[in-house]
């Protein structure tokens, strides 16, 4: 590899919502950008996050300069604990990505060794043979950047998540003047966030939204309750203006938001009104129609504040006459039927809800169609490498760069693990695959629940077990005590005791015709009779756990 090029490595991010991870790598110099996990799939039974394979990261620790974060969602900074932990490098981001990340790895007792670095808008970074450029752009959380980064063999944008907001509020701008300074030298590559690349036209902007939110808040004749994504501090700041504007006072339920509200203080992002703020226990000081609550749980979570509330378990809240509540966030897919669940339990229990979908009280933070054109057409970049989602977005954005004048062979598709070199000459080349699988995190095990592992629970989830004792003389081969059956996850026993009793007569047929002393094969005998038994008789097929115990 010459030192007149450069090589991405996308390890997350490529035909998946979730997980951004890429390396950008020359001769001597190695930098990450983003290290996000995904939240898991209905089949990941009991996995708790996924994050991306760090081999390749791992046996090149030593040439790693630094990890850059282009915001402090969880798709773009949740995969760091598990890094972190195997390497000790300078992390930069934000002010408030910085204080995010500092409260993730707190919680793995990490923060102290953390080398967590701020950065401004504008600021240059020089990372061995990169130099970084950071300009603002707005997303769905404050203080996000766009990268444009310098490299031995030309310019690169790497536009991280954003939005083109025509009309901001607050000064949360995407600044394309900035871009377009960068790429007036040419850009030799460009990847951009393609989430909403199936949406036409312009995202909706925060001032919209907020003129939706007043026109629900003059209306309202109860509590307000809104939930909401605990990092969106711009949504926030507009929920804290208009209770204020109505003579309404605004609590919080739930760990994030709290966090993300005071670190937003903290930092003069979110400025609250005097006397807004009032503590849960402190409701019943005021009328309904003087309340709005921020809660957490917009994604249907089952212990967050919202899911609690709809199933009548939250220990300060339960749902009045009049109540309104608004979830003023996107429905992620994968979380629908939580979320539906959740509204539906809400609407039985007395209250109204207000949604997307019937309602303009969410903006999505990502760009649609029109903007990424504009992007594109402010960039002008000689080749295009859609990033941030799914394979059909990336195939619909590669189209639209095509469209926007870049060169058709120099418009990639690319996944996760295919790594790509740009020469200073303009050339192009693949490089072979690395290992960039999806590391499946369950409690404090990283990577020992694979394909089998989830088979397994998948079984388990969808026939049940039976599980079968048997204590056996280990001298004469006769029966001590047993055999007892029992049913977890299959059937009901006292509904199917006889089911049961039956299955306990072939386990003493099964033993009769075994030598004394072979317990392995009198396991494997039982565990075969009682499966053909069952599908013969209920259709099912159940795991079969024989445990033969020798005294």
């Amino acid at each position: 590899m010459a030192e007149t090029s450069f090589t991405i490595y996308p390890l997350g991010g490529l035909g998946e919502i979730g997980m951004n991870c890429m390396l950008y790598r020359t001769e001597k110099s190695l930098v990450m950008v983003d290290c996000g996990l995904m939240f898991p799939e209905d089949y990941h039974f009991g996995v708790d996050v996924v994050i991306p394979c760090f081999d390749y990261v791992l046996r090149n620790k030593s040439r790693l300069n630094g990890i850059v974060l282009t915001h402090g969602h969880e798709d773009h900074i949740g995969a760091l604990p598990w890094l972190l932990q195997n390497v000790d490098v300078p992390v930069y981001g934000s002010e408030f990505t910085l204080g995010l990340v500092e409260s993730k790895l707190r919680e793995h007792d990490l923060d102290r060794w953390a080398d967590l670095r701020p950065v401004r808008p504008y600021d240059r970074l020089l990372l061995g043979d990169f130099r970084f450029n950071f300009f603002p752009v707005c997303h769905s959380i404050i203080e996000g950047f766009g990268l444009g980064i310098e490299t031995p063999a030309g310019r690169v944008v790497h536009t991280g998540d954003f939005k083109i907001d025509r009309n901001p509020l607050g000064g949360h701008a995407t600044d394309l003047g900035a871009f377009r300074k960068f790429s007036d030298e040419g850009v030799r590559l460009m990847l951009s966030d393609s989430t909403n690349i199936g949406n036409e036209g312009f995202a909706l902007t925060e001032r919209e939204i907020k003129v939706s939110l007043r026109e629900i808040f003059n209306t309202a004749k109860g509590r307000i309750l809104v939930s909401l994504f605990s990092s969106h501090i711009q949504r926030i700041q507009e929920i804290f203006d208009l209770a204020d504007a109505e003579g309404r006072k605004v609590a919080v339920s739930g760990k994030s938001l709290h966090r993300n509200i005071e670190l937003a203080r903290e930092l003069g992002h979110l400025k609250v009104p005097k006397g807004t703020f009032v503590e849960l226990d402190s409701l019943d000081e005021y009328g309904d129609s003087q309340l709005v609550l921020l809660v957490t749980g917009s994604q249907g979570e089952p212990l967050a504040a919202l899911s609690r509330i709809a199933m009548g378990e939250h220990r300060q809240l339960s749902v009045r006459p009049d109540d309104l509540f608004i979830l003023s966030s996107r429905f992620i897919p994968g979380n629908v039927k939580a979320i539906n669940r959740v509204i539906n339990n809400l609407y039985r229990l007395g209250a109204e809800v207000l949604y997307e979908k019937m309602h303009g009280i969410h903006a999505s933070g990502h760009a649609h169609a029109g903007e990424l054109t504009l992007m594109l057409q402010t960039v002008r970049p000689e080749y295009f490498i859609p990033v941030h989602g799914e394979y059909r977005h990336l195939v619909k954005h590669r189209r639209l760069a095509i469209d926007c004048g870049v060169d058709e062979n120099k418009a990639l598709v690319m996944e996760n693990g295919q790594p790509v070199t740009f020469h200073a000459d303009g050339s192009m080349e693949l490089l072979p695959r690395i290992a960039a699988d999806k590391i499946l995190v369950d409690g404090k095990g990283v990577g020992d629940v694979g394909q089998s592992v989830l088979k397994e629970r998948q079984l388990l989830a969808g026939e049940g077990m039976v599980i079968v004792v048997l204590v056996v003389d280990e001298a004469s081969g006769e029966i001590s005590m047993g055999p007892d059956i029992m049913s977890k996850g299959f059937v009901f026993e006292q509904q199917y005791m006889h089911l049961l009793d039956d299955a306990k007569c072939i386990v003493l047929d099964v033993h009769e015709n075994i030598a004394p002393g072979d317990t392995a094969k009198l396991k494997e005998r039982i565990r075969s009779a009682l499966r053909r038994f069952f599908r013969k008789v209920l259709g099912r097929d159940p795991v079969v756990v024989p445990l033969v115990i020798s005294i």
